[in-house]
């Protein structure tokens, strides 16, 4: 199996830890945690490893650290099989 790359638009401090959906290809996500040390990015490889059944560090967040928009590394899947596994959906702007 290959690693695969997503593209997540994140949304810190929101009320609940969810995934909202895809917007031009990009994986929308919320979580309740605030962007200060890394806590939202960890809450967001938490988030995404749950929706996928692995573990949190088989996740990296590869770029966007300090940016809403960031690239993530998803070690040992397919992109066509993570993407069926988090169950999104294309959502229309």
């Amino acid at each position: 199996m290959n690693d695969s790359h997503i593209e997540v638009r994140l949304q810190p401090r929101a009320h609940r830890d969810e995934l909202v959906g895809l917007r031009d290809g990009v994986l929308v996500a919320r979580v309740c945690a605030p962007p200060v040390d890394g806590e939202a990015n960890h809450a967001l490889c938490r988030l995404i490893a749950h929706h996928v059944g692995i573990a949190p560090t088989r996740i990296t967040v590869i770029s966007g650290k300090q940016a809403r928009l960031k690239l993530l590394r998803v070690k040992g899947f397919d992109q066509e099989v993570l993407i069926e596994a988090l169950g999104v959906i294309e959502q229309r702007a």
